[in-house]
């Protein structure tokens, strides 16, 4: 059993900066298991944003967002700081977590086991 919180989504104004948590708890919930960001648009896949392994050894970022976003973690809980935020990062931010300890994670969304319920980011004109 796991369980997968984000906080810290909500409305904010284009230029701005939204920091995002996600916590890990449960029974079956490790730390060492590595986590990720996803985030879905309206009507799309979700899409790929950022992958931290359990010892921030292993970081990556898309393409799209690696000059705005960064993700770091600490025990228990994933970080997304997003800056200078565009309207077209208005979406549902997902985070993830891989039921593989000390993988350093992957970019693909089947890879894994358990998600949060979502945390809405809308960026406004």
């Amino acid at each position: 059993q796991v369980q997968l919180v984000e906080t810290g989504g909500g409305l904010v104004q284009v230029g701005a900066s939204l920091r995002l948590s996600c916590t890990g708890s449960g029974r079956d919930f490790n730390r060492y298991f590595p986590m990720a960001w996803f985030r879905q648009f309206p009507g799309k896949e979700r899409e790929f944003v950022g992958r931290i392994s359990w010892n921030s050894g292993h970081i990556e970022i898309a393409d799209s967002v690696k000059d705005r976003f960064t993700i770091s973690r600490d025990i228990g809980v994933m970080y997304l700081k997003m800056s200078s935020l565009k309207s077209e990062d208005t979406a549902v931010y997902y985070c993830a977590a891989e039921a593989r300890i000390f993988s350093p994670g992957s970019s693909r969304s089947a890879d894994y086991t358990y998600w949060g319920q979502g945390t809405q980011v809308t960026v406004s004109s």
